[in-house]
This record gives C-alpha cells, structure tokens and sequence, in this order.
C-alpha cells in the first residue's frame, strides 16, 4: 500500500474545476441486489423488489436528477426491461437508462421493446448497452465485442426508421422496420462501456456516449484522450459519462466517517463472494478498478476525495466520491472541465444517497439532459 497524506481534519486540498457547462446528472435504481446500509451485509429491507427499486427511481424523479440507471445482471435480481415498462408508466419528467445484455437479445426484438418503452414513457428512454454472454456460453472478447458492434448497427438501423438488410458475422437479416417507433422517430442515445482494445474499437465505431468507471484524474484524461481519437478515425465523435459512487456530507469528517461506517461490518471473505457473483469479474475494467483500489493509501483513497473501498463487496464500479458539497461539487466540475458531459452517481443506501446528494450538491449544478 502506498501513504500519501490525508485531507482529513477539516484540512482539504485544492481540487480545480469551476465550469458552468451544463451535464446530465443520473442516479441508480438497485436492480441487481446491490443496495446496503452496511456493504456486504444483506438487507431484506433493501433487497431487489419492483417496490423497492420503484422507490429509488421516484425518489431521483422528486430529488431532480436527469435520468437513473436501471442495471441488469441474467444472475442478480429483477428483470431490468420489465421494471422499465412498469416505471414508465409512474414518471412524469426523468429519464430512463434501461440496461440491456446484448448476448440475452435478439436485436429486431430488442428494438420493439426499446421502441415500446420509449413511447410509454413519452420519448424519455435511453439505453445502456452491455457486451454480454448468453448464459451458458462464453465467447472471447473479439467475437463477444464484434456481436454487440452488429446488435448496436441493427438497432440504430431499424429504430431510426430504415429497412434492414444486414449480413453480419452473428445475424443475416432482411427486415422491415418495426410498426412501433420512438417518439423521435429515431434511436435513443447509446450509451456503452469498456475497457479493453475490442471494447474501446466497439465504442468508437457504436456508441454514442462512452462510460467509464472512477480512475485517477491522469487515467480519465488518458481513456478520454484515446476514445477521441478512436473515435475520429471513423469519422465519429463520442460524448463521455463517468459512472461512480458518491457519499456527501456537511463537512469532510462526517463523510469519511460515512465511508468508514460503510465498510464496518463487511468481513472479507463475504465481500470477496459478492464480487464474484458479478458476471464482469475477468473484464478489463474490473481488474483497473482493483489496481486502482490496491495502489490507494491505507485508508484506501486512491486521491484526493477518491475512496475506494467500495471494491472491497463489489464488482465493477468501485469508487466513490467522497467530501463536503463543495469538494464534491469540485469533483464533478474537475471531470467536467476534462470533458465529461455525463455522471451516472449511486450511493448507500440509494434512496437515503439521492436524497442528500440531491439537496447538497445537485442545485449547485447546471444540470439536464444529455442532447446529441
């Protein structure tokens, strides 16, 4: 482990970042079993359940968020298309970012739903696209990448309204359009994440807004830096979102101690066990996320206001923000001044998290929805 010094004690260091740019700012719904007052410890009161989840998603609706996550796992709570539908129906303003697994999909399918959805909820969906396996099998990474590039094309080609006829190496397909259009009449934005030389070639060539999850300021520049000039060899340009955890507080101390309390109760061999539940545990972003967390001080924050021991009893994004609404709020512009347009943020408990981040931090953002 590496020491590095504290700005605990009230003591804070300098974070910069003062941009008026205007970002989306999203919560997360806990689809997949993943909400905790104490992490690592399970909760039936926070256990995955369409009242639950129902509750998180129009708690961000009232808090002002932009839009909510909505995860999926084939092995951990509910169905995340399901829920999609049946929330539609209850928000009246915030959006919606249904996650989909491209490897449980058929892509003229999944297009109806998307397209379905979309018009339940008056225009409002945006989706998340994830390069999964079919349960069951596994492909490497270039095959597995190479089919979500098909289903993303599909998808752009039948909901932006355009007779397919596409000769893929996964899908030969002759078709018409769906009957049922979005709102727009064309596809909802795409978001999509990955790391690795096939997940990043995928994301220039399909995605519209390319996720990442926390890293140090250096390595956020250097992935930002990359996927622009991926991105620019086919003629595209990308929007960038940044995926982390948040606990804001009064003051510094209440938040760290927050952090702390967080962890108190987590035994090691648990929070090992969840993090192999997750179905992401080989991927590249996973095994950045623990360097990240392995290179951090002893009291696991990775730089200023970073802490990382979220990881320790979960996989995938394993950081969080942690300071006062002025230290957070630095945080956030820093990234934005970068060139991050979008924040997907979560907290424990979520409902409990949206609540404070909503009254300490998210009025002093220029904040909407993202726009293409």
């Amino acid at each position: 482990m590496v020491r590095r010094p504290s700005s605990q004690h009230g003591r804070a260091f300098a974070v910069t970042g003062s941009t008026n740019k205007q970002c989306e700012v999203s919560w997360f719904s806990a689809l997949c079993d993943d909400d905790y007052e104490f992490l690592g410890v399970p909760d039936p009161k926070l256990k995955s359940s369409w009242e639950h989840c129902r509750d998180i998603v129009l708690q961000a609706e009232s808090g002002g968020f932009d839009n909510i996550l909505l995860p999926s796992g084939y092995a951990l709570g509910i169905d995340t298309t399901a829920f999609a539908a049946a929330i539609a129906t209850m928000v009246k303003r915030i959006r919606l970012l249904m996650a989909v697994r491209i490897g449980e999909s058929w892509p003229p399918q999944l297009a109806r739903q998307i397209a379905t959805i979309d018009r339940i909820l008056g225009g409002r969906l945006t989706v998340n696209i994830i390069s999964s396996d079919l349960p069951g099998e596994t492909l490497a990474s270039a095959p597995r990448y190479a089919r979500t590039l098909e289903a993303m094309q599909i998808l752009k080609a039948m909901l932006n309204g355009a007779p397919l006829d596409h000769h893929g190496e996964f899908w030969k397909l002759k078709l018409d359009p769906p009957a049922v259009t979005t709102v727009s009449g064309k596809c909802p934005p795409l978001y999509f994440g990955g790391l690795s030389p096939d997940a990043r070639e995928t994301a220039a060539q399909g995605a519209d807004v390319y996720l990442m999850w926390p890293d140090k300021r250096e390595a956020v520049q250097s992935i930002i830096d990359d996927m622009t000039a991926r991105a620019a060899k086919h003629g595209r340009t990308l929007k960038f979102g940044y995926r982390a955890h948040v606990i804001v507080r009064e003051t510094e101390s209440e938040a760290r101690a927050a952090a702390d309390r967080l962890l108190s109760k987590l035994d090691a061999a648990q929070g090992e066990a969840i993090r192999n539940k997750s179905l992401d545990t080989q991927s590249t972003g996973v095994a950045a996320q623990a360097a990240l967390r392995e290179n951090a001080s002893d009291d696991g924050y990775a730089e200023d206001n970073l802490w990382t021991g979220v990881g320790r009893a979960r996989s995938g994004c394993g950081a969080a923000i942690v300071g006062d609404p002025d230290q957070v709020l630095a945080k956030l512009r820093m990234y934005q001044d970068m060139g991050i347009e979008a924040f997907i943020l979560s907290g424990y408990p979520h409902a409990a998290e949206a609540d404070l981040f909503a009254r300490h931090v998210l009025p002093k953002l220029q904040h909407g929805p993202l726009t293409l």
